[in-house]
């Protein structure tokens, strides 16, 4: 946890597991330069947490004030029940699979404000019972289409807006919705590409878009918004805990 009200609220982004880099010599652990700078420009810390000992997830987020869940490889299919593995999965990697189900878990049983990014998404989702399509037949990759926002939701707030420019990178989506998340966003074709939980902020900030909306963040002000509206969340849940005596 941060040491004072005015500083940065600290934003938890597990890490990748990468077969390399190009300023290293071996395997790396990584995250995307564009989504650690969009926390940044939002006001929070970025904190990239290594993805190991997910029965410690609870304890090691304990002292975040926020969570962001981002892109990367296929989550198994054995996690949501699917009977074989489709030929275009890719990235499939057990370690990285238990963290992240581990850390959208106690992220959300512990009410940490939660802002989940494409595979991110499908993490939640699984967590909540609910399953993916393995491989889509519409094309999502190197796409940046228009997306309809449900009104009164809170993507719709945050976006002010009821349609925005999505650039997406994903051959999986959401099949069917896990328990107590809502439908926020859709493309033309009907793939969901933005959830919440039920009932709006009960139980927790979370936000789910399944685009990947710090490709254009430093350019689009409505994407940007996205990551400052996770970083607000997660300074107004320190602070008030802080008054409430809470942490």
């Amino acid at each position: 946890m941060t040491d004072g009200p005015s500083a940065r609220p600290l934003i938890a982004v597990p890490a990748r597991f990468s077969a390399g880099a190009t300023a290293l010599r071996y395997a790396a652990e990584v995250t995307a330069r564009a989504l650690v700078e969009a926390v940044w420009r939002g006001g929070g810390e970025p904190f990239v947490m290594h993805p190991a000992d997910p029965a410690g997830a609870a304890e090691r987020l304990a002292r975040c004030d926020g969570v962001l869940l981002p892109g990367g490889g296929d989550l198994h299919p054995r996690h949501y029940g699917a009977d074989g593995e489709h030929e275009a999965l890719y990235d499939v990697d057990e370690e990285q699979d238990a963290f992240d189900l581990a850390v959208a878990a106690c992220a959300l049983e512990a009410g940490l404000p939660l802002l989940a990014v494409c595979r991110g998404l499908q993490v939640v989702n699984v967590v909540r019972g609910g399953t993916l399509r393995q491989h889509m037949d519409s094309e999502h990759r190197h796409v940046v289409h228009p997306v309809t926002v449900e009104p009164g939701t809170l993507l719709a707030k945050v976006l002010d807006a009821g349609e925005t420019a999505a650039s997406c990178y994903h051959h999986q989506d959401i099949d069917v919705l896990g328990e107590g998340l809502a439908v926020t966003a859709r493309a033309a074709d009907g793939t969901i590409e933005g959830v919440e939980l039920s009932g709006g902020t009960a139980g927790g900030w979370f936000l789910g878009v399944q685009w990947h909306p710090e490709d254009t963040a430093a350019t689009d002000p409505a994407q940007q918004e996205i990551f400052t509206a996770l970083v607000t969340a997660a300074a107004g849940r320190r602070d008030g805990a802080r008054l409430d005596g809470v942490r």
